[in-house]
Order: C-alpha cells, then structure tokens, then sequence
C-alpha cells in the first residue's frame, strides 16, 4: 500500500517543467529512505542538534509526511538504534556461530566490532557514542543487546569447558566489552595500524585469555 500525500496525476507541462512531485513509495520502502535520512543528520549533529526539518529536507519530503511514520523526533531515533543494534546482533551471533573452532570464534567476533566501526556508514557513533546514553529507553536498548552478546559468548565458552554459567558470563561480558573499546580505541591510530592488524592483535589478547580456561573432558 502507498502512502498518502505523494505524486498525483499531473498535466504534461508539469512534467515537462519538471515541477513533478517525488513519487510515492510503498510503506516499507519509504520508512527505509527516512532512516537512511535519519541516520546521516543524527551521525552528523547527533540527537540534540538534530532537527525534524532537517531530516525531511535529506529525505526530500515533507514533514507530514515524515510524521505519517515517526511521530516525533525520539521515536525515530529509536528506531534507528533498533535498526543499527539488530544487525549488529545478527553479525555477531554469525561470527560466533561461523566455526566450532573457538580461536577462530574469537576472531570473527573481534572483526565484527572492527568491522563495524570502521564502516562508512558511521554507525558506531549512534551505538557507542550515543548522547542519549543517559535516557531510560535507550539504555535499556545498549543493556539488552550486551546481554545478549554476553550470553552468546558465555554459552559458547560454558560448552567447552569446565566454567559454570555465572562465571562463563562473566567472561562473555568481559570479552565483548573489550572488543567493543578496543575496536572504537582503534579509531583513533587507524592512520598507523590498519583494520586487519588491529582485530588480529586484539584477537591474539583474548585468546591468550580464554584459550587457558580448562577445556570439559
């Protein structure tokens, strides 16, 4: 179904004077193009600095129309954080679930984060680096997708050695956590260590970590 407020009939002039409306979209479609509007100006001025207006005029439409999608500027933050966590959450549990040999596991769980915030996209910047860290829905959105990542790495580690769970969760929080600073601290000596040298030296770290826990016999 389209939405409202698009393209209607138009004479042959208007088409010719080029003074055509932008064409409708389907829902689906057109929720994407505001996120992707979304995104850019929020990465650019983050949440506070960040204006409705602003987001219509990437999008090239009008802000009836944005508000047909997004009832105010949080909801589509919110939504964007969704967006950006779930397939943060998907490449993680990818990499985890890639291989049965754990060192390999490690590696591909260290290059996700690498991955992601050396991305052009700039995502990393609403994740990690959000200015509504402080705020209650969108904590709790950092605190369900660590969690997550935490237990995917515990039951991982829990299987393969010795560890009950609180203690194999423990060692999934550590491990992600360090993987996330020390992919986002890469950043900043990215122009001397390069992307590939950098997931594998962190790598080598946790492994020499957790590759010492007693294996289950």
């Amino acid at each position: 179904m389209e939405e409202s407020g698009g393209q209607g009939a138009v004479g042959a002039g208007a088409a010719d004077d080029g003074a055509r409306r932008p064409a409708r979209l389907p829902r689906a479609q057109r929720r994407a193009q505001l996120l992707e509007a979304a995104h850019r100006v929020f990465v650019a001025n983050g949440y506070h600095g960040a204006a409705m207006d602003d987001i219509a005029d990437r999008a090239q439409v009008s802000k009836p129309v944005l508000y047909q999608h997004f009832p105010g500027k949080r909801e589509l933050y919110l939504a964007l954080i969704d967006q950006h966590l779930a397939v943060l959450t998907e490449a993680m549990v990818e990499a985890l679930r890639s291989t049965a040999d754990n060192k390999e596991r490690v590696n591909a769980a260290i290059r996700t984060y690498f991955d992601f915030v050396a991305a052009d996209h700039q995502a990393h910047r609403l994740v990690f680096e959000s200015d509504l860290l402080n705020d209650d829905e969108v904590s709790a959105r950092f605190d369900e997708f660590n969690a997550r990542i935490a237990d995917e790495i515990a039951h991982v580690i829990a299987g393969d050695t010795n560890l009950d769970e609180a203690r194999a969760l423990l060692l999934g929080r550590s491990l992600s956590g360090m993987a996330q600073v020390a992919a986002r601290a890469w950043l900043e000596v990215a122009d001397q260590v390069d992307l590939d040298e950098a997931s594998e030296l962190v790598a080598r770290l946790a492994w020499r970590g957790i590759g010492r826990f007693p294996k289950e016999s």
